[in-house]
């Protein structure tokens, strides 16, 4: 294949390099130097990017992505190479985007996942260094994608058009978000004021229910220990939850403590990380894990008293109190991302999709490995709604 020296608009060079990366000592300042001239989602920031560096599997192989323009650093991006054998015979190697392949450690799982790029040349170098990307690919290579920006995504398949490589779907999904500067533009006296009819009386109700219990509280962490002290207790609530419907919930992965542990102590004294508890007298019925990046507030994960008393909704309630703290803090944005929930659509005004992409040279293995996917994520999903039928927790989450 001959390769097209790679340009941004204005014609410049963009010089794209993917080497080993041995150590991570260094890497820091040279990151956050990038991140500051990026706008780059809270899952490209050093907090996130140097805490998953440090604790990658033993058999991942980072390579470190660099782009330069004019010698200067505009694009940083962390792959790990994986192989896989297709139906126990094709061998592929897979370049992963902030993944590593081992199927337990990342499900921490990566969203908003792109090239942190220098926010002057944003578009240009991330075409650019996919563009590097895919024209290297070999026939038994792939570039796993997950979890795209719609600018990385665009980008994506721009290259995909430019390489004559195909771009194929894992999974397909939608992340939804309340706009809050949208709310404040509306004039409504409350943001509870714009919800539905039937989710605004369904959380006045759980909110007047839990008062006769007491006082109605919410609260973030103020310190490292009590967030950490608040991580451990929305951990209880959130595997019985899960477990209630015979699956294994967030803290069965033995990768996500150790990590998030990591972070909240990194994290909370920055603000970049909010654990907030909402109780009713002394008892607490919900807890949100929130991440807090440039006026966006993402919720990652959560753990709610659930209850025989369906009038009782205590994730419903949590979010509609976090998102009014939002709105009194100032912040432009509460973000439930791609996780699946019912309060989702209740609570959002604004969406977007959001994929976990594969690029490739066009192959019959491939398209073959695409169809095995997608019947096998149908008949996964069958499969948790008829279990959810047998043993589901409390309705109104």
């Amino acid at each position: 294949m001959t390769f097209r020296p790679l340009t941004d608009p204005d014609g410049a060079a963009i010089d794209v390099q993917l080497t080993p990366l041995d150590r991570i000592d260094g890497l820091a300042p040279i990151w956050s130097d990038l991140e500051a001239r990026a706008d780059g989602s809270f899952f490209l920031s050093w907090l996130w990017i140097g805490h998953w560096l440090a604790l990658l599997p033993p058999a991942a192989r980072p390579h470190l992505l660099t782009a330069r323009r004019d010698g200067v650093v505009v694009g940083l991006a962390v792959l790990c190479p994986r192989v896989v054998w297709r139906f126990g015979l094709l061998r592929t190697r897979c370049w992963m985007l902030h993944e590593t392949g081992d199927r337990i450690f990342d499900r921490l799982f990566m969203e908003y996942n792109g090239i942190l790029a220098d926010r002057r040349h944003a578009d240009a170098v991330t075409t650019a260094s996919l563009r590097w990307l895919g024209e290297r690919l070999t026939r038994s290579d792939e570039l796993v994608l997950g979890g795209l920006t719609d600018t990385a995504e665009g980008a994506a398949r721009r290259v995909a058009a430019q390489t004559g490589h195909s771009v194929q779907i894992r999974m397909a999904d939608t992340t939804q978000w309340v706009d809050l500067d949208r709310v404040r533009a509306a004039g409504a006296s409350s943001y509870r004021a714009g919800l539905g009819k039937s989710t605004r009386a369904a959380v006045n109700r759980a909110e007047r229910l839990y008062r006769e219990r007491g006082e109605l509280n919410y609260r973030v962490a103020g310190s490292v220990a009590e967030a950490l002290d608040d991580f451990a207790s929305m951990e209880v609530l959130h595997q019985a939850s899960w477990q209630a419907r015979g699956e294994s919930g967030a803290f069965a992965n033995p990768a996500f403590r150790p990590f998030h542990e990591r972070l909240i102590a990194a994290g909370v004294p920055s603000g970049a990380i909010r654990i907030c508890r909402v109780s009713a007298g002394d008892a607490p019925i919900g807890y949100l894990y929130n991440m807090v990046h440039r006026n966006r507030v993402m919720n990652y994960q959560g753990g709610f008293a659930f209850e025989q008393d369906n009038r009782l909704k205590p994730g419903l309630l949590s979010h509609v109190l976090a998102i009014e703290d939002s709105l009194r803090r100032g912040e432009g944005c509460y973000d439930f991302m791609s996780t699946a929930a019912g309060h989702k659509p209740l609570l959002a005004n604004a969406e977007q999709p959001m994929n976990w992409l594969v690029l490739g040279p066009d192959r019959l293995s491939r398209r073959l490995d695409a169809q095995w996917r997608q019947t096998r994520g149908a008949l996964a999903e069958t499969v948790k709604r008829s279990m959810r039928g047998w043993a589901a927790p409390a309705k109104g989450s």
